[in-house]
Formats: structure tokens, C-alpha cells, sequence
């Protein structure tokens, strides 16, 4: 053999050799030699303690599913025991995270592009205590300070770390963050036995839940949770999967939840995906509760105040929106009260204030519903949600407060719909249109709007709740109203042709219905022609009141009404009648008087004034005074009413008729008795 080729074997044969040495130093090196550098080394780098306690081992395997010339290259697998990980010294719990043992392979060719590629870490028997203290410091944030002050001199570092999944074992998490306000503990527990995620989605889920079906791994471990958020008690249970990808969108992670925090409580499930980049949720979810408001306290959502409710709905997720986190509760169904509701709500975590905008149906809705929006539901209610009446004895307009500075914390938009307003089977409100916007802490319903008896209920309302005390404004218009369909059960009405019409501005400060309607400025006109009352309306209206006044002055029977003109003007919560006139067959009924809106307090007189010299049953004035919540009604010690003096009454009426006429315009061009009735005022005037 020649001089060359023998120098080409001597190194090819010592490169083996190397190799072959190094390969065996390897395999039989024993890792745990190195924990002292280790610990050292990161302990320094994270600022924390650092200690590998358990054995350190290295294994070398190929990667089958690499393909070609790559699967020859051996990749090393290592894994640590009894792994600590400790907290920054201001911490309550010196223990970060603990892990009984920790596995995970690296790519060796990704190194040669400064690329620490991991595809899989499994964890085992993890223990995490996790807390944000009030000044923001967090114990997941590491030496973020630091960080900071090199970030200045020095460059960014070329090399990646890229991890692919995380696997997971039973294990147990602390969270105490006092900026959410949240202190749970948390359990992991394995299953007995793998539930596939298709027999949880079954036929109740979603079109797009199905579809993931075959993509989505069974749910591996079962959860506990205990503790407070937001100060209310938290507990719930719930199922996940065990292989958390952290990039890839195809890979969803499996989610079971059914929790309760107070006295809501929800239900949801489906998947998660992309945790790192802060993906996406897609769950169906169910909520419960003893009222819409409590909500805010749990999530920022200002919704207003309502009876018990409960939806099903489908909800998704999207955390890296531009523009905000981005939930939307899609084509849900629920109830609220005894009424049913329908739709779908969107809200963008948007700056400088989040929105809600939505459409909401509901096919049947209870007026008595309504009332918790107002605060004018009862005692019982109130007791339900938790809350404690502050409607003092005798008191009848509602003193709950709007809850104006939840106003401010975000904008909305939202559209309702009342399909039928039921508020008894004798007076049947048709349908209801809300368009509600809330921007800055004012809040516009424009329109508000009732259908009515054949006719139509229009108001726009204007709450200024960026300011206290609050103003608000209140303009309502009636038209069209018939009577026969307002009453159905009046046999005196079902042939009338009677319509009813009014308007009403109203203005005032204040932060509940009370103090706005105790301040208000306004009036109030309305017209009704051709009509009819009796004691037996009263009774189906439950009017006591009224019932003894027209037992007072018509006996039990029907008397038919040619025209009733109402005009008050309010200033300062106090309402003074203009023109209050019954015109009646035989007589007509003047009312006058005030109405306190600010004490509450009543003092009407009603007078009976005879037409021509026909003599009747009305005898003497009658008066109510005392309070909305106890009216004392009784017959004045007068003379008797006079005869023919319906004429002289009319002259004396002091009211602007002409404003009053404008609203017998929008009616049918049927008679209309009211109109010879404002004409003889005006001429009077």
C-alpha cells in the first residue's frame, strides 16, 4: 500500500475511533455530574432558585418519522427528576413550580440554525403557585426589570426556542392575583378511562363543534376548582385533554367546564386553540343567573338589570384580535323571567372602552319583565338577586339608583324586539322596538316604542350617566290608540270608534326614577273620544281608586264618554291641571288640582257640572287627597252640582285648546266629538 492511501485509512480509522470514544463517553457519561452546573446556571439566569434534584438522564434515539438521511441522526432525550423551581422573595409561597419529573427531546440539526426545537415536553405530577400582587409584579414574569435595562445594551439574541406541544399528568395549581381579584386552587386528577370528545359534542353541539369532531383528542383528566373571583365564591368541576399544542391550529384542545360564582352559573364546552399566540375558544355555552347585572361584577359586561335568566348559545373566542379580544355569543336562546330570548351579542375588548352590540328577539315577553330595568319590581325579586329593598314603607315611584358609573366602562349597541307584550289577558300590549346606544356613559333609547291597541307607543330617552346628579329627558307620543282594542272585554267599547292620543316631554336630574320624576319639568296632553267607563272597568284595570269615584258619580252603569281632555304642566316634580274635562252625555266632569311627583302626595277635586236642566244622579263634588300609595277619595261637603253650568265651566277653563286640537289630526277622519268640544274652549278662552 502506497503512502497516500495509507494516510487516508490512518484518518479515516482515527475519526471512527474518536467517534466511537466519544459515542461511548456519551452513552455511559453520568449526567448528574453536571446538576451543580446546571442549577447554578439557570439559578442565575432566572434570579431564582433553580434545582434539579432527582437523576438527570440522557438518552440518544433516532427520529424514525424525520424521513430520509435525517432519520439516521440520533436525537437526545432527555429527562430530569424532582425538578424545583422557585419564587421571587416577595412571593407568599418560596415554590413556583414543582415537577415530579420532566421529559423532552431535542432536535440536534436545528441547533446548526440557532433554533432550540422541542417538539413535545411531558410533565409529570406538576404542582404551580401562581400570583400578581396589586402593583403588577407576577411571579410568571422573570426579572422583567431586568430585562428591560439590558434590553437597551444589549442586542437581541439570534437563537429561537420553539416549543411544539406540552403533555401533561395530574397535578395541582395555586392562582391568587389581586388584580383580577381571584384566589382558587386547582385539581388535575386522571380519568379512569379516556371519554372521546364526540360523546360530549353529540347532536347538541354546534355545526362547527361536529366538524372538529375528528380532529379533537379525547378529554384524559378530570378538574376541580375552589376559591373566590371578584369576591364571589367560585366552585366547579370539569374535564381537558392531555396534549396541549401550542402553535398548531389543527391540533384543538379539548374543554369541559361547569363552574358557579355566586349566583351564576355556567356550563361549556369545546376547544381551545393555539394558547401561545392567544388564539381562539369555541365553546357552547349555557349561563345562569338571578339577574343580567350581576354579571359585571364577574366579567365587565354592563347589561341591565332582570329577573332569573338562562341562555344556550354557542360562543366563540378570538384573543389577538387588532382591535380587542373579540367574544361573540351567537344565535342563542334563553329565558329571562318568564319571557323567552333570542339572538346573538358581540363584544370587542376595544380602547379606550370595550363594546357591546347585538340583536335580541324575544316571541313573548311579560311586561312584568320590564320591571327590574326600572327597579320597580318587588321586594321578592329584589331578595332573589341577593339585594336588599331600599324602597322606604309608603313609598310608591322607585328609589334604585341606576348603577350610571358601569355606564361608563363601555360603549354599546343594541337592538330588541318584543314580538307580543303580554301583560294580562284583558290588556295585551302588541309588541315592543328598543334601539339602545351607550357611548361615554350616556346612554340613548331612541326609539322606544310600544305597539298598542291598533296604534303605536313612541318615546326616545336621553340618561346624560357621565354626570350626578344624572339628567335625563323623556319625550313620549301615543297615536292612534283604539279603544275597543285597549278594552276587549268592555262590552261598551267593542262598537266604539274611540281613539286615544297624547304626548308627554318630560325633563329632570336625578339618579333614580323617583328623584328624576320629583324634579322633572313638562307636560302632559291627551285626548280620548268616544269612549265609555264604568265601575266594572275600573275593576278589570284594578283601579280601586277609580272605581269608587265612578260608583260615586255614575252609579254601576256604563256612561259613554263623547271627549276627555287631560293638559298638565309640571315644574319642579309638581303637575298643576291646565284643562282636566270628562264630557260626558249628561254632564261634564272637571278635575283640577296637583300632583306631587317630588312627595308623592295627591289633591284633585272632581266636579260634576250638569248639562242643560236635566237632573241627575250627580250630586256633589268628590276629592282624593293623601298619597299614591294610600289616596283618600270622599264627597265634599258642598252644594249641589249645578244645573247648566257646563257652558260657564268651559269658559273658565284655562288651557291652550289649540295645542290640545293638534292632536285629534293624526286620527281617522271619523267624527271626532273632541273637536266641537276644544273649539267651544278656545272660544271660551
Amino acid at each position: 500500500m502506497t503512502r497516500g492511501p495509507k494516510l487516508i485509512a490512518w484518518t479515516l480509522g482515527s475519526l471512527v475511533g474518536v467517534l466511537a470514544v466519544l459515542l461511548i463517553v456519551i452513552s455511559t457519561f453520568d449526567w448528574n455530574r453536571l446538576k451543580p452546573t446546571i442549577n447554578e446556571k439557570a439559578s442565575a439566569a432566572l434570579n431564582r432558585s433553580f434545582a434539579i434534584e432527582g437523576n438527570l438522564d440522557v438518552n440518544w434515539a433516532r427520529e424514525t418519522d424525520q424521513g430520509g438521511w435525517r432519520a439516521w441522526v440520533p436525537w437526545p432525550h432527555i429527562s430530569a427528576e424532582n425538578v424545583n423551581l422557585g419564587n421571587p422573595e416577595w412571593a407568599r409561597d418560596p415554590l413556583f413550580v414543582h415537577l415530579d419529573r420532566v421529559q423532552l427531546r431535542i432536535s440536534p440539526l436545528a441547533l446548526l440554525h440557532k433554533q432550540v426545537y422541542i417538539p413535545r415536553i411531558d410533565l409529570t405530577g406538576p404542582v404551580a403557585n401562581l400570583q400578581r400582587l396589586a402593583d403588577g409584579r407576577s411571579t410568571w414574569t422573570f426579572d422583567q426589570d431586568k430585562k428591560e435595562a439590558d434590553a437597551d445594551t444589549t442586542e437581541p439574541s439570534p437563537w429561537t426556542v420553539d416549543i411544539g406541544m406540552i403533555g401533561f399528568d395530574a397535578g395541582r395549581v395555586s392562582y391568587d392575583d389581586a388584580i383580577v381579584q381571584a384566589n382558587v386552587k386547582t385539581t388535575v386528577t386522571s380519568l379512569d378511562a379516556p371519554i372521546a370528545y364526540a360523546d360530549i359534542v353529540g347532536q347538541a353541539g354546534t355545526q362547527r363543534q361536529r366538524a372538529s369532531v375528528k380532529q379533537t383528542q379525547a378529554l384524559q383528566f378530570g378538574w376541580t376548582v375552589d376559591g373566590t373571583y371578584k369576591q364571589q365564591p367560585v366552585q366547579g368541576n370539569g374535564k381537558i385533554g392531555g396534549l396541549l399544542a401550542l402553535h398548531d391550529a389543527e391540533e384543538p384542545f379539548p374543554i369541559q367546564a361547569d363552574v358557579r360564582a355566586g349566583a351564576t352559573h355556567l356550563n361549556a364546552f369545546g376547544t381551545l386553540t393555539e394558547p401561545l399566540k392567544l388564539g381562539s375558544l369555541d365553546l357552547r355555552l349555557k349561563l345562569s343567573g338571578q339577574s343580567l347585572a350581576q354579571l359585571y361584577q364577574l366579567t365587565g359586561v354592563t347589561l341591565p338589570e332582570t329577573g332569573p335568566y338562562s341562555t344556550d348559545g354557542h360562543l366563540t373566542v378570538v384573543l389577538n384580535d387588532p382591535a380587542g379580544a373579540l367574544f361573540r355569543y351567537e344565535e342563542f336562546s334563553g329565558q329571562v323571567g318568564q319571557s323567552d330570548l333570542h339572538g346573538t351579542l358581540e363584544y370587542t375588548g376595544r380602547k379606550p372602552r370595550a363594546k357591546l352590540i347585538g340583536e335580541l328577539t324575544s316571541n313573548q315577553l311579560r311586561f312584568a319583565d320590564l320591571a327590574p330595568l326600572i327597579g320597580a319590581d318587588s321586594d321578592e325579586q329584589k331578595q332573589a338577586r341577593g339585594e336588599e329593598s331600599k324602597q322606604p314603607p309608603g313609598k310608591v315611584l322607585p328609589v334604585s339608583e341606576f348603577q350610571t358609573e358601569r355606564w361608563q366602562a363601555m360603549d354599546a349597541d343594541v337592538k330588541f324586539t318584543g314580538q307580543r307584550i303580554v301583560q294580562d289577558e284583558a290588556l295585551p300590549l302588541s309588541d315592543l322596538y328598543v334601539h339602545v346606544k351607550l357611548n361615554d356613559g350616556v346612554m340613548l333609547i331612541d326609539p322606544l316604542r310600544f305597539g298598542a291597541a291598533g296604534g303605536a307607543l313612541n318615546g326616545t330617552v336621553r340618561l346624560e350617566g357621565n354626570k350626578s346628579p344624572m339628567p335625563a329627558r323623556l319625550d313620549v307620543h301615543a297615536r292612534r290608540i283604539k279603544l275597543k282594542q285597549l278594552f276587549p272585554t268592555v262590552e261598551a267599547m267593542r262598537d266604539s270608534l274611540g281613539e286615544l292620543n297624547g304626548d308627554a316631554t318630560l325633563s329632570g336630574t336625578g339618579n333614580s326614577v323617583a328623584a328624576l320624576l320629583g324634579s322633572s319639568d313638562g307636560e302632559l296632553k291627551l285626548l280620548m273620544n268616544d269612549g265609555a267607563i264604568s265601575r266594572s272597568l275600573m275593576e278589570i284595570a284594578g283601579l280601586n281608586l277609580g272605581n269608587y269615584l265612578v260608583t260615586r258619580l255614575f252609579g254601576d252603569e256604563e256612561v259613554d264618554i263623547n271627549c276627555a281632555v287631560v293638559d298638565l304642566g309640571i315644574k319642579d316634580g309638581l303637575a298643576r291641571t291646565r284643562a282636566f274635562v270628562f264630557d260626558t252625555e249628561n254632564a261634564l266632569i272637571e278635575v283640577s288640582g296637583t300632583v306631587n311627583l317630588a312627595t308623592e302626595r295627591i289633591d284633585l277635586s272632581i266636579n260634576p257640572h250638569s248639562k242643560g236642566i236635566r237632573i241627575f244622579s250627580l250630586r256633589s263634588p268628590l276629592y282624593v287627597r293623601g298619597t299614591f300609595d294610600d289616596p283618600d277619595p270622599g264627597v265634599k261637603v258642598a252644594p249641589l252640582a249645578a244645573r247648566g253650568a257646563a257652558a260657564a265651566l268651559l269658559a273658565t277653563v284655562v288651557a291652550p285648546a289649540a295645542g290640545l286640537l293638534a292632536l285629534v289630526a293624526p286620527s281617522n277622519r271619523q267624527d271626532n266629538q273632541c273637536v266641537g268640544l276644544l273649539e267651544q274652549m278656545k272660544g271660551g278662552n
